[in-house]
């Protein structure tokens, strides 16, 4: 089984904004299985939906808790769906990689993004597989500008990169992590 998890901030307000990406990858992947609406599993503070794909199960999974606390979440699932850290795959917005930029890994330090500190806090390691999306550095306040929205110009590349970022995760449910770092960490 394979925990794909979506990092983002619950509530209409933050829908569209940068920190989102994440949950927007959950949906297009969700709109691809041609699945009903996440279903909100109170025990791991998430909307989370399983299926088959590829013939393997999996759980796409968006996390309830705001991006600073998704550690918990993400905790819960790997203790309530028993997940092998190596099947988890965290999928969040990177402010270090230009917009339209892809980056799996198989792990790695949270690079100041608070929802990966906290995932790394309560998982106790850094050892499990990521996907970053590249929103670009900030112009001004860090907080202000992954809150806010993309241009019109930047949401058609977004929604670009978004599509190619769940065709990344299809790869890796396929089972090759390798060949998703190879095929998408380009522009």
């Amino acid at each position: 089984m394979k925990l794909i998890v979506g990092l983002g901030n619950p509530g209409i307000r933050y829908d569209q904004t940068k920190h989102n990406v994440g949950f927007r990858v959950i949906d297009t992947l969700q709109t691809r299985l041609s699945a009903g609406e996440l279903q909100r599993n109170s025990i791991c503070k998430s909307l989370v939906m399983q299926a088959t794909w590829h013939d393997v199960a999996i759980i796409l999974a968006k996390p309830m808790t705001y991006m600073n606390n998704s550690g918990t979440a993400v905790a819960a699932l790997i203790r309530q769906f028993e997940i092998p850290l190596s099947e988890l795959c965290v999928v969040y917005d990177d402010v270090h990689l230009d917009l339209g930029v892809l980056r799996m890994r198989q792990k790695g330090s949270d690079g100041g993004q608070k929802g990966m500190k906290s995932i790394i806090h309560h998982l106790g390691t850094t050892a499990f597989p990521r996907l970053r999306i590249g929103i670009g550095e900030p112009i001004g306040d860090l907080t202000d500008y992954v809150l806010t929205g993309f241009t019109e110009d930047e949401e058609i590349e977004v929604t670009h990169t978004i599509d190619r970022a769940a065709d990344a995760i299809d790869t890796f449910v396929k089972g090759d992590i390798l060949t998703a770092m190879n095929q998408f960490n380009r522009r």
